[in-house]
């Protein structure tokens, strides 16, 4: 009886042995799921600093979920006066520099909050998920999770989550060696159980501003037929087309044809457009980078190809590189998407992303702040 017993005890010892790795394995995952339902669906408030390099913008977001309709509002506190308001599916980009309000669609459901991307277990392949520690930040209990690349065409997260709200308090975007590329951090952050329309309403006066719209159907040739289907024939690891559709561009006579790819966290546009007779002698080709993102610009059989994403250089460089033109039969649809598709999961058409004029100077992906 003594050695049975024995037995059972090293039996029991053993599975709570294995339960307990199991349950370590599956908890940073489990902390990424909630933080994702808690930026999607709870009442916030909060005060941040984005800092990118040695620059530092101060914002305010508002989220309101109300009776199934999200409202959002991203504001600049450091004088610039932008103001970013999502309604349901629409997107209002006011830009007091320009004297210009731009209104677009927003076919998913990303947040203004810099476009966090969501975790999941689908990603193994590219990433490794890992639960670090736990820490106390702004005199709150957090866990630290990293979410690492496998290879150096995508960057890494590392993710300070409230145990209490599972709100992301610090938001941290590394490169390959773990140097803070960008990164959030709030100052102040509530979640009120109610929010007023009066904090949806921007703070600046529009008048005399113009208002620009972008959406509306498929965009045809200036000889009425319709544009070329472009796809990439290699990606890098991980990496496929979640949506594919062109448009009119302020500038353009002929509709831009708009790609994107993602490998489920890392997203890359890519807009192709015919090259103009006055500026075939123009250097159209190039690279630049700025904070996390990145852009490079070539000339595929007499267009202009153009990869922007907030991933290293090599990745916009790869895919730009690899983009080509098929006739209509051929072209493979993109997973069934399409940029005006509601089904899309992923965040990068709605961040606004325009399309570069030139790679001479400063990039920017046009979206709101990380």
């Amino acid at each position: 009886m003594p050695i049975k017993r024995a037995s059972d005890r090293c039996f029991w010892f053993i599975a709570a042995l294995t339960a307990t790795s199991v349950g370590w394995a599956d908890e940073p995952h489990m902390w990424l799921e909630r933080m994702n339902q808690a930026l999607t669906t709870r009442n916030y408030d909060g005060v941040f600093s984005h800092w990118q390099g040695s620059k530092v913008e101060t914002l305010r977001i508002i989220h309101r979920v109300k009776d199934g309709a999200v409202t959002e509002r991203l504001v600049s506190l450091d004088g610039s006066g932008r103001e970013f308001i999502r309604s349901g599916n629409e997107l209002a980009c006011y830009l007091p520099d320009k004297r210009t309000v731009l209104v677009e669609k927003r076919p998913d459901q990303g947040l203004l909050l810099g476009g966090l991307p969501t975790f999941d277990n689908s990603q193994s392949d590219v990433y490794e998920i890992t639960a670090l520690k736990r820490i106390r930040h702004m005199g709150r209990e957090a866990r630290l999770i990293a979410v690492t690349p496998k290879d150096e065409f995508r960057y890494g997260y590392r993710l300070y989550i409230d145990e209490s709200t599972a709100m992301p308090l610090r938001t941290q975007l590394c490169d390959s060696r773990g140097r803070v590329i960008e990164q959030v951090v709030f100052a102040s952050l509530t979640l009120p159980s109610h929010i007023p329309d009066s904090a949806f309403k921007p703070d600046i006066s529009t008048e005399g501003f113009q208002w620009l719209r972008n959406g509306g159907g498929p965009a045809l040739a200036s000889n009425g037929a319709p544009p070329a289907m472009w796809s990439a024939l290699r990606l890098p690891p991980g990496f496929r087309m979640s949506a594919r559709g062109a448009q009119m561009m302020p500038g353009a006579t002929d509709p831009v044809a708009h790609l994107v790819f993602t490998d489920g966290i890392a997203s890359v546009s890519v807009f192709v457009e015919s090259r103009q007779k006055t500026s075939i002698d123009r250097n159209v080709s190039g690279t630049a980078r700025v904070g996390s993102a990145s852009a490079f610009s070539t000339v595929v059989d007499g267009h202009q190809v153009t990869a922007v994403g907030e991933v290293p250089l090599e990745t916009v460089q790869f895919i730009a590189k690899s983009v080509k033109a098929q006739s209509q039969e051929a072209a493979a649809p993109a997973s069934g998407l399409s940029l005006q598709s509601s089904g899309s999961s992923l965040r990068a058409p709605a961040q606004a992303t325009p399309r570069p004029t030139g790679i001479s100077g400063p990039v920017t992906t046009g979206r709101p702040p990380r």
